[in-house]
Parts: structure tokens; sequence; C-alpha cells
């Protein structure tokens, strides 16, 4: 931590309480603990899970919080306890989700099961001592280790797990910051968690950054038969041509369930559901095939309970199983995914859309409307 004076004055875009919104302000870095890494943040993608924590539909969240957790920047303080010899100030980095590194399903080497993931990543306070590196101006203490980053900071306190060095140019930061959550969870979820044999049939519900990576993973399997189910046309032509071999448009199909067995005969195999949204989700079973695995990915408001019949379940030997950051570790993942970009095999480039950091309003109704599918936000 040395030629690093505390405190720091920086920025943030801080949601003072549920529902109030991004708001830029003037903030404080107090201190860093020996097990944590200082990040100048250059770029993080917007994510459906900050959107959804603004809105304080997550029991866990607590404000006054700083959000943002696809963050990517620059190393400017290491801290004495971080054993890294590859990293060093300097460094660009990549960051990720966060972890305990003690339960049972860290220990086995399964770190995005973690069985405190919402104490790490949610809370916004470091778990050791239930202490926030960041102060407001005014004084008050302000949450800022969600996800083990906060990355819509321009400086943050990252959490020694919670970053990926890239080994590449700091420019490619860019189309690089949303792989630690939204690009991983699409891609690795098919990739690293399913893994389903080429010859089965996969359903995405979804057109998003989350729904277009998984289409992506299907495309690296060489499954026969992708369906992307999405209400807007334009998406579906870009899942097209990321691999989609079939797409459903519900804002002329509404029964989803009915489209999906046209196409297959017998259900989709596989379905992954990225939206959350209550519409889709309800098809999701009178869309999957006997024997089938559907996997949940989005969060659907609170309160929602998918309708189906245990029986159903039971004699169709179906599984339906949630499934966080496709159970991917970042730290071997993250460059998994950068040279299958760098091999033409995951064009991420093209969902990105970039905005400076005072641009977030407008980037968010770009994404609510679907003018773009990955808002970037820079730091100037």
């Amino acid at each position: 931590m040395a030629g690093i004076t505390f405190p720091i004055k920086t920025e943030a875009l801080v949601v003072e309480a549920a529902g109030s919104g991004f708001k830029r302000q003037t903030v404080y870095i107090n201190d860093m603990q020996p097990d944590e890494v200082l990040v100048e943040m250059l770029y993080t993608g917007i994510c459906h899970t900050d959107v959804v924590g603004e809105m304080g539909q997550f029991p866990q969240v607590e404000f006054p919080i700083v959000f943002g957790h696809e963050g990517a920047g620059i190393v400017r303080s290491i801290g004495s306890a971080i054993n890294d010899p590859d990293l060093q100030v300097g460094d660009a980095v990549i960051c990720c989700y966060n972890y305990c590194g003690h339960c049972k399903p860290c220990a086995g080497g399964r770190p995005a099961a973690c069985a405190k993931h919402a104490e790490f990543n949610l809370h916004g306070l470091r778990q050791n001592d239930l202490s926030t590196p960041m102060r407001l101006e005014d004084g008050r203490p302000l949450r800022c280790q969600f996800y083990g980053q906060s990355s819509f900071a321009r400086m943050s306190v990252v959490s020694g797990k919670s970053y990926v060095r890239c080994p590449y140019p700091i420019e490619s930061l860019e189309h690089y910051s949303a792989l630690g959550c939204g690009f991983q969870t699409g891609s690795a979820t098919v990739l690293n968690a399913l893994k389903p044999h080429p010859s089965k049939s996969l359903a995405i519900f979804g057109a998003g950054g989350v729904g277009m990576t998984a289409v992506m993973g299907a495309k690296v399997l060489g499954l026969e038969t992708i369906i992307v189910v999405d209400r807007l046309a334009d998406k579906l032509e870009m899942a097209k041509s990321f691999g989609a071999t079939h797409t459903v448009n519900t804002a002329n199909t509404p029964d989803v369930g009915k489209a999906i067995h046209e196409i297959t005969g017998t259900g989709a195999d596989y379905i992954v559901e990225c939206t959350g949204v209550p519409f889709l989700m309800d098809a999701l079973f009178p869309s999957i095939a006997a024997e089938g695995i559907i996997a949940i990915l989005g969060v659907p408001p609170i309160g929602y309970v998918i309708p189906f019949r245990p029986l159903d379940a039971v004699l169709d030997n179906i599984t339906l199983r949630g499934i966080v950051q496709g159970q991917a570790v970042s730290r071997k993942y993250v460059p998994y995914m950068i040279e299958l970009h760098r091999s033409g095999q995951f064009p991420i480039e093209r969902l990105c859309t970039t905005y400076n950091m005072d641009k977030i309003n407008e980037a968010l109704a770009d994404v609510r409307s679907g003018k773009v599918i990955k808002p970037i936000l820079k730091w100037e």
C-alpha cells in the first residue's frame, strides 16, 4: 500500500434509498485492508442485478450503497496479504464475484456456490468485521463491497478474491468488463454447468447479454438446435448471427410452449431462463421435454412463484435448478472467455455500447427499451 495516502477523495454513483436512482457524488475511501486491492475503474457494465438492487428487490441490500459488479480497471495499490506474485501496480484487472473461501462448496473448488454468497456479494460490507471503506461527504458510512467490488465508483477497494488479471492491453477492458458477471453467467451456464451434447436441443429465454452469450456458448459446443425466445425482432436476428437455429418472437407468438414443441417435436431438452419475466417463466414447464433440465438465471419479482404440478415433474423426470455465475471459477473461466474472444468465437464487442458515466440514466433507458444489449459505463 506504499504511495497511497488515505482518505482518498473520489466519485461514485450512490443509491441513497430503494428506488432513489443512481446519483453521482463525491465520496471518500477511508482505508484498505491487507487482503484488498485498490482499483481505478475505467469501465463497468450495467447488469440487471444492479437495476434490481436499486429498486430494493434484494432483502439483503441496505442503503446507502454503491452498486456495480462488472468492473475493469487498473491496480493502484496491493494489500500486503495478497498472495499473487504476478499482480503488479499498473496491471489491468477484470472484477468478478466474491466468496468466503472456507465453506464446503468453496473448499471443494466451487466458489460460485459459496454458502455465504449473499453475505459476500449483496451486503456491501466486508465480512471479516462488517466495516466499509467508503463514506459520504457528510460522514455517513457507504456500503461499497457489492460483489466485493462496487464498481460504480471511480476508485474502489476490491476484495482479493474478486479480480482476475488481464494479460492484454488496457484498451481491451472496454469489452472485457462484463466478463466477470453477465457474459460469464450466460456462456458458462452452457459450457461449464450444463454441457449439453450437440444432439440435444436448447431453448434460451431472453436475448440480452446473458442470453446472447449462452447462444455463443452453445455454438462453441456445436448444438444442432438452439432456440432463442424474445420480444424484439432485431435481437432475434442478432441471435441468429451468433448461432441460433430458431427463434420465437413473443410479440406475435404468445404460446411459447406450443412454439417450442412445434420446433422440437418433444419440447426442449434444456432451457436457460435469463429474464426473470413471469410471462416467460410461466412457459418453462410447458416448454421442457421429458428428462429435460431447466436452468434459472433470471431474477423474478418478489413473490413470483413458477406454476407447475409436481406430479408432472416426477413423471417426466424434469430437473429444475438455479445456477449462479455458470458455476464458473472466474480466475480460470475469464481467461478462457478472453481466448474464445480473441479466436473469433465469442464476439462480445457486438453486444456492447459505451456511455460516459454521467449518461447512466440514458444507458438504463436504452437497455430497458431494448435499444442496447450491454451498456458499458466509462469513467472520463
